[in-house]
């Protein structure tokens, strides 16, 4: 009995964690090369998009937009995740994007629709403000 109970605990803790890890390596691909419509396929039809002190609702092509402006302007460098997690149908992960000698914190939050993750927050600040 104990045994099962402990194999059952373990199995959903793997699943657990398996279900709150793994941002898709697509997303993480956009953000390294700066491809705003990589990037775009994963944003939901509208996004709150915060770009330093100016928040805002998006639609997706504006968002994407946006996103595309920001990458010409800061050409990233290299493009890493710090922490992420998540449960039921939300994830978040929070990130950061070296654009030459910048650094930036990348902070989203992706919820599952039909099976596919979307962002639906997006904030990019500078990392070291205050």
């Amino acid at each position: 009995m104990k045994k099962s109970i402990l194999i059952s605990l373990v199995f959903l803790l793997s699943s657990f964690r398996a279900y709150t890890e793994n941002i898709p390596a697509e997303l993480i691909t956009s953000f390294k090369t700066g491809d705003a419509t990589r990037l775009a396929e994963y944003f939901n039809n509208s996004v709150e998009l915060t770009l330093f002190d100016k928040e805002e609702i998006y639609s997706k092509t504006q968002a994407e937009m946006i996103m595309r402006d920001f990458f010409k302007q800061h050409i990233p460098t290299q493009f890493k995740i710090l922490h992420q997690g998540g449960k039921d149908n939300s994830k978040y992960a929070i990130g950061n994007l070296i654009c030459g000698s910048i650094s930036y914190r990348i902070t989203f939050l992706l919820k599952i629709e039909d099976g596919k993750l979307y962002i639906h927050q997006l904030r990019i600040e500078n990392e070291y403000a205050e």
